[in-house]
């Protein structure tokens, strides 16, 4: 048998699924090839954020998500005998995208969620116990040899893989791609479960910055409880891993007889990024292209911005609509936002596991001391030492990051014409490109120059105002303008990922329309500056 696709993505995971998702939204031809025949079944990631949420609403798959997700209101800090020293606020925290900053999931009813989505499109294909066990790329295409689980193998023609299949990539190895970067020695015990209510101990988010034996401990979804503990020097993962251990470990956090352990297991951690992230039509996602230590939770969510990130630019390559060099803008736009996330995580894992008595009064002395000055106790409090979603180069006017180039646009609740409730923006905008700002005159969608590429024009109204016409949106709680106000701007050209290709007054539209245009359909440098 031979099959002939646009796309096929290599891993099932979250990270494979939510991007065949996304395709799927933006109507491409896509194969998912998953080597396993059964659910992955482990709990293994279990953090998200409010960039993943919005990545998870681009795919139209948010409120299913939500619905099995628990929003951390804080987490804290505190020393081996449990007194805080420093804390994020997180249920204070807005970083405007419109979601909470923290949200903890069960992977399996998560992973259940993001495959079931893939029904929505008939041209998508999940194909289980597939294995991928060759590899041909050539100039137009890249030739899968596939192997069933009765042994038998087929040819897979795909214009482009992605390779979403994990921190032991097959796609990577094929495409002889090397990871560069470090390996943790220090090996941690993650141990997760179900409790009652009435057997939480600690009922918040919590690491233990112990320097005998540092832990995170935090309640879940469903009443799911997560702990991880590091493991000292001399012990072994078996010892570890016996009831009777994590009975003794779990004890301070939940009471060991009514915790139901559903998973348990020694694990190490990583900072490594591949040296690239692109062969020709060849891509690595998620954990195949970089791994990061777990301090900050964002391994997974930086797997579902690589998603977000390359999925409409595909779509606009195989549709004609873009020349192949946009592609390029993938790993340069991703991989610094990526690294820069990775060194956050390395630093607070520093603050973290501080391994000596002297090191971690140090620490508890020089952080409550800090946090007297106003500034920088918001400024921790209020996770402000989080990378921002932005990218420093790439498509955008400038082709770098300038003002609010290259930033993620705001999603407030609007009011739109034909809807008696508030809406998320996003919901409003759709899937492609979008022109939005007060100063939108809706007509100009009908300049020529947008044929074949999907955009939306919405003019921003004032609270209070009414919505003229279809393409209106009320700035019920005025953020938008707030932000336009800021900027100086009328408008704003945002990509369907949301981030802002540029802003401009009212009569720079036709401008804007041309330069995005031609930067898509001439292959113009995307690092130019105009």
């Amino acid at each position: 048998m031979h099959t002939e696709v646009d796309v096929v993505v290599v891993g099932c995971g979250p990270v494979g699924a939510l991007t065949a998702n996304l395709l799927g939204v933006h109507g491409v031809s896509t194969l998912v090839l998953e080597r396993s025949v059964e659910p992955h079944g482990q709990p293994r990631a279990f953090s998200a954020d409010d960039e993943a949420l919005r990545i998870y609403q681009q795919a139209g798959l948010a409120g299913q998500l939500m619905a099995d997700m628990y929003p951390s209101p804080v987490a804290e800090y505190v020393n081996a005998k449990g007194e805080l020293f420093a804390e994020l606020a997180l249920s204070e925290v807005d970083f405007g995208l419109g979601y909470r900053p923290l949200y903890f999931f069960d992977q399996p009813r998560l992973e259940h969620t993001l495959r079931a989505g893939l029904d929505r499109f008939d041209h998508v294909t999940l194909r289980l116990g597939a294995d991928v066990v060759a590899m041909a790329p050539g100039p137009d295409a890249v030739m899968l040899t596939v192997r069933g689980t009765d042994g038998t193998t087929q040819t897979v023609r795909a214009r482009y893989v992605l390779g979403c299949d994990g921190a032991r990539s097959t796609v990577r190895t094929f495409a002889g791609i090397n990871l560069i970067g470090s390996s943790y020695e220090e090996p941690w015990l993650a141990v997760s479960g179900d409790i009652p209510a009435n057997g939480v101990r600690v009922d918040r988010t919590r690491f233990v910055c112990d320097w005998r034996r540092p832990a995170f401990v935090s309640p879940g979804t469903h009443g799911s409880y997560r702990m991880e503990f590091m493991l000292m020097p001399g012990e072994l993962a078996h010892q570890m891993e016996r009831p009777a251990t994590i009975a003794a470990l779990v004890e301070p956090y939940v009471d060991p007889e009514r915790f139901a352990v559903s998973r348990a297991v020694v694990y190490g951690f990583h900072n490594l990024i591949a040296d690239r992230w692109r062969v020709g039509r060849v891509f690595l996602l998620g954990d195949a292209a970089h791994q990061m230590p777990p301090f900050m939770g964002q391994g997974l969510c930086s797997g579902l911005r690589d998603a977000a990130n390359l999925a409409w630019k595909l779509a606009l390559v195989l549709s004609r609509a873009a020349d192949e060099d946009l592609l390029d803008t993938y790993e340069q736009e991703r991989r610094p936002h990526a690294a820069a996330m990775a060194r956050t995580s390395v630093r607070l894992g520093k603050v973290f596991l501080a391994r000596s008595r002297a090191g971690a009064w140090a620490r508890d002395t020089a952080l409550r001391a800090i946090q007297t000055v106003p500034r920088v106790r918001r400024f921790l409090r209020h996770f402000e030492f989080k990378p921002l979603p932005a990218h420093d180069a790439g498509l955008m006017a400038s082709g770098r990051r300038r003002g609010v180039e290259g930033r993620m646009f705001p999603q407030p609740l609007v009011l739109a014409a034909g809807s008696p409730s508030p809406r998320p923006l996003d919901d409003v905008l759709g899937a492609g490109f979008a022109v939005i700002g007060p100063g939108v005159d809706p007509q100009l969608a009908a300049d020529p120059r947008w044929q074949g590429l999907p955009v939306t024009f919405l003019r921003v109204r004032p609270a209070g105002t009414t919505l003229l016409g279809a393409a209106d949106v009320g700035d019920i709680e005025g953020g938008l303008a707030a932000w336009y106000a800021r900027d100086k701007a009328e408008v704003a050209l945002l990509r369907p990922d949301r981030f802002v290709f540029a802003t401009g007054q009212a009569d720079d539209v036709p401008r804007l329309t041309a330069l995005l245009t031609t930067r898509l359909r001439h292959g113009a440098p995307m690092n130019a500056t105009t």
